[in-house]
């Protein structure tokens, strides 16, 4: 058991020590995906939702919940985020809507977890903001693109 990092001798769980690795940039991307009825999509692009600007608000609920990831992560590091930008956009083809989020610190871990939290929570809002109109949505695809920093890099472009 002790070969999980997140796990110690004895099986419990624990937080991984970090304290004697080095301090570097780290950006993480992710991204997902929120599929509506086209229209729902239509109710949105014409600015007649019942509650308002919903991809301005999922965007900034984004952020916030990028900033909140170690209280909602069991043993995830607090980290001191120095970029965290949430997009989205409206895509016919699916049709509904194109998350994505990037993160970026200079620490001893990295950000995937933030990144990831920031699309969950953006497509979350979008969801509950849109659930009066639409009961067909549905999220799906949430992954992480791009790892900068520590050990490993992947999905540079």
């Amino acid at each position: 058991m002790s070969d999980l990092s997140h796990i110690d001798a004895a099986g419990r769980a624990r937080m991984v020590d970090v304290s004697d690795k080095p301090v570097t940039a780290r950006t993480a991307r992710a991204v997902g995906r929120l599929v509506c009825a086209a229209a729902t999509l239509d109710l949105v692009r014409e600015g007649r939702t019942p509650k308002g600007a919903v991809a301005s608000t999922a965007e900034l609920a984004g952020v916030m919940a990028a900033k909140k990831t170690s209280d909602l992560i069991p043993l995830c590091h607090p980290l001191a985020l120095n970029k965290v930008k949430v997009e989205i956009v409206e895509d016919s083809g699916l049709p509904g809507f194109a998350i994505s989020a990037e993160v970026k610190t200079t620490g001893q871990t990295g950000v995937e977890m933030e990144a990831l939290t920031a699309v969950s929570v953006a497509a979350l809002t979008l969801y509950d903001m849109l659930k009066a109109v639409d009961k067909t949505m549905r999220i799906e695809g949430v992954e992480v693109v791009t790892k900068i920093g520590g050990k490993a890099d992947f999905g540079i472009a």
